[in-house]
């Protein structure tokens, strides 16, 4: 007996039961949870004769036969009722579901949950993901599109290849960090969105750091200005936005670099406490009672931000190598200073793929981060010390 093909008969069952419960809910007049278990079960009998008796046609022939049944359904359907559904969800949910199971025998059974799990839970979000849409505007629609065009279109068609002097600019490596530094910012523009405009001044200053420290730091110094007594509200979202943003780095050296987060971990923690306990002093100082909000952000995956930051990456990837190369490990503390002030992500990835390629030692890597992330501190408290009040800058 065997056990595999039992175990994928029961994963069939139960995803049908799933995805046929979800579709009965919502009173669907096509398939409900019987017909879905049932569709579930003939897919998965299908791989079955397929792969035993070694006929590539067993699985089409059953396919064509279901796509018969779904059109007699809707003729009669059209027929019956007066104002008919004519929707395809259910449709192409029963196809899905078949093909979902026949794959689980005849490929990759995790893939099978994994679409099949996906789908269900795609079914029943359908209220909430309707609501999602309505509610985005065009800037919305805008970063979405953009980010598709930098991570589905640009990333896959760049060649993976080494190029320019020192050996160290890949296109497809450069564009993948612009990637993950627009996507973090996408990921924290859409939860200020839909949920930062609803919250209190703490995920203010959270959403600030995913979104963007330096653009936070800026809003909110301006905002001293034109607001009375804001001063420590302020400088309380600049500085948990500036601690967030030590997350985010820690984030971007551990999807570079996994295998030396724990070395890099603890020096970027003690600084990301000491900030929390800083944050913590200012909150118990300000007034809790204040209505104030974040500044509508700016969309966070415009082209010409994504472009400027990889040239930026690509330039630091250079200057990182060539000081190495040239001047050895000490002088590359100048290029992280100079570096963080103005763009710490791009200095913490560039060090992390040089970590990565054993171009540069973990304890020389941690100390330069480190000391980029301090420089791009300093570098906002002037700017907030600059365009600020007084009272923000004490």
């Amino acid at each position: 007996m065997d056990y595999k093909d039992i175990t994928t008969l029961g994963i069939a069952f139960g995803l049908g039961l799933l995805v046929g419960l979800q579709r009965q809910h919502t009173d669907s007049k096509m398939a409900g949870v019987r017909t879905f278990t049932l569709l579930a079960i003939l897919g998965t009998v299908s791989g079955f004769l397929a792969r035993d008796f070694d006929n590539p046609f067993i699985l089409p022939v059953f396919g064509i036969a279901i796509v018969a049944l779904l059109v007699v359904a809707n003729v009669i359907k059209l027929k019956k009722f007066d104002d008919p559904d004519v929707g395809q969800t259910t449709e192409i949910a029963a196809l899905l579901m078949y093909a979902i199971c026949a794959h689980m025998v005849m490929g990759d059974r995790v893939i099978g949950i994994i679409v099949g799990g996906a789908l269900a839970v795609l079914l029943y979000v359908k209220e909430y993901l309707h609501d999602f849409i309505e509610r985005l505007n065009n800037k919305d629609l805008k970063a979405i599109m953009t980010f598709a065009g930098i991570s589905l279109v640009i990333l896959p068609i760049l060649p993976n290849t080494t190029y320019g002097p020192l050996d160290v600019l890949n296109p497809y490596n450069i564009w993948l960090m612009v990637v993950l530094i627009v996507g973090i910012s996408v990921i924290g523009y859409f939860i200020y969105k839909f949920v930062g405009k609803k919250t209190g001044i703490i995920s203010n200053g959270v959403l600030g750091g995913l979104i963007s420290s330096t653009a936070t730091t800026v809003s909110f110094a301006r905002k001293t200005k034109d607001t009375q007594s804001i001063d420590k509200m302020a400088a309380f979202i600049i500085t948990t936005a500036s601690a967030i943003a030590l997350v985010r780095v820690m984030v971007e050296v551990g999807v570079i670099i996994p295998q030396k987060l724990s070395q890099i971990m603890l020096p970027l923690t003690v600084e990301f406490v000491v900030m929390v306990a800083i944050c913590v002093g200012l909150f118990y100082k300000i007034n809790k009672e204040s209505d104030d909000k974040m500044p509508e952000p700016d969309n966070p995956a415009q082209f010409k931000s994504a472009l400027i930051f990889g040239l930026l990456y690509g330039l630091i990837l250079l200057a990182v190598a060539f000081t190495k190369e040239e001047f050895g490990s000490g002088a590359l503390y100048v290029v992280a200073i100079i570096s963080g002030l103005t763009d710490v992500d791009a200095i913490t990835l560039s060090l992390s793929q040089l970590m990565k390629n054993e171009g540069l030692k973990t304890s020389t890597g941690w100390r330069l981060i480190l000391l980029a992330s301090l420089s791009n501190l300093m570098f906002k408290g002037v700017m907030a010390a600059i365009l600020g009040t007084k009272q923000l800058m004490k």
